[in-house]
């Protein structure tokens, strides 16, 4: 059966499962139906895994021939916080609770090709890796710990996009996704009267001068030609309308793709809120948390991914990166230890508009499923077999 035909033939069991992925969707290391779920198919194709329980992964191998290559697959369980307007059938019936970000499509994806694989595998090793935790806990290192990498040469992942038409995958080498921090900015300055200003030191007001500030660390202070942002996203300040607030916190997002621009701006954080805190007579402080690294795709394993992509969807379909997605991606853990290529599938249908990820309303084209799952199914003997005769 050709790789086509095979792809049709699973597409109707793909929609299930997305669709039973996209109904119950849980959050952050609390994926345990979603678990099931998977272990159900993969005993159904009779592939074996290994599952870390709650909070932990699934990891399926797919074995064609001991001594060939080993290659991993991903793809992430979690869904995200948040109540779904998308008013599908198979909308999410836990309260709070939706796929925004593609994670069920993914999942069904990376089921798909391991049937393909189980079908006629290829002559070397598979690891079907299905990560808890993407958006907030940093599973790739629950992963990375249970020894799932182990003995792989390269890891390959993707994730859909609206932001591309069903049909077309992005293939890139270098930096794809950015660097990730929070910060927290804590103000003390002096309560008071509303009344009597010259007796306190408003937080507020230190709290805004700092909000605007800081706006100018990316504007006048890093070359335009290196992406970077610096985002306030809350604000929490005073107790009633007529008290001068003694406390602000601010928090907010570093997103860097350049490691010197990444200190520059933690640095010149750090120098405005003492400085502003020195001008009004307040007490400033700033906690920078370390958030995940960029992705980076290794030269061989993007031109690898291209290969594969150019077999599934042909020169047309291969969409070219402009410039590096400001958002975060833990796939990054992965490529710390070891080469890959993490692609953009597809997702969005003509006449569709851009409805980005995260959003209530986000929804993919479901025959971007075929695309995943035909390109994890060629990644996989592309890597094998490029790597077989690289060590022959």
């Amino acid at each position: 059966m050709s790789v086509q035909a095979l792809t049709e033939w699973i597409f109707p069991r793909m929609v299930e499962l997305r669709r039973t992925f996209h109904r119950y969707p849980e959050l952050a290391f609390e994926e345990e139906q979603t678990a099931l779920v998977i272990m159900e198919e993969l005993q159904r194709l009779d592939i074996p895994f290994e599952y870390g329980g709650v909070g932990g992964g699934v990891v399926g191998r797919i074995s064609g021939r001991d001594d060939g290559p080993t290659i991993a697959l991903r793809a992430d369980m979690d869904g995200l916080p948040g109540d779904e307007t998308t008013g599908l059938s198979f909308a999410s019936v836990n309260p709070g609770k939706m796929h925004a970000c593609g994670h069920d499509g993914h999942m069904a994806m990376l089921l798909g090709a391991a049937a393909m694989l189980k079908e006629n595998p290829p002559p070397g090793n598979v690891v079907l890796i299905f990560q808890p935790a993407e958006e907030r806990g940093a599973g790739a290192r629950v992963i990375i710990q249970s020894g799932a990498l182990n003995r792989v040469k390269a890891i390959f992942g993707g994730h859909v996009m609206r932001q591309f038409r069903v049909g077309e995958i992005m293939v890139a080498p270098g930096v794809i996704t950015a660097q990730s921090d929070k910060f927290v900015i804590r103000v003390r300055g002096r309560g008071g009267h509303g009344a009597r200003p010259h007796e306190a030191v408003d937080a507020v007001v230190v709290a805004g001068l700092l909000i605007m500030a800081v706006q100018t660390l990316v504007s006048r202070e890093i070359n335009p030609f290196h992406p970077s942002v610096v985002t306030i996203g809350q604000v929490q300040a005073g107790t009633a309308p007529n008290v001068i607030a003694e406390h602000a916190v601010l928090q907010g997002t570093i997103r860097t793709t350049e490691r010197p621009v990444r200190k520059h701006i933690i640095e010149g954080l750090k120098r405005m809120a003492k400085a502003t805190g020195v001008l009004h007579n307040a007490v400033v402080d700033v906690e920078v948390t370390e958030g995940y690294p960029p992705v980076v795709n290794t030269k061989q394993e993007a031109e690898i991914a291209r290969a594969a992509a150019l077999k599934v969807v042909g020169q047309q379909g291969l969409v070219p990166l402009d410039y590096p997605s400001m958002g975060a991606e833990d796939f990054a853990y992965y490529l710390e230890r070891i080469p890959g290529c993490y692609v953009r599938f597809g997702a969005r249908r003509e006449g569709w508009e851009n409805i980005p990820l995260h959003s209530p309303a986000f929804d993919f084209a479901e025959e971007a499923l075929k695309v995943g799952a035909a390109f994890f199914n060629e990644v996989a003997r592309e890597a094998i077999n490029t790597y077989a005769a690289q060590e022959a």
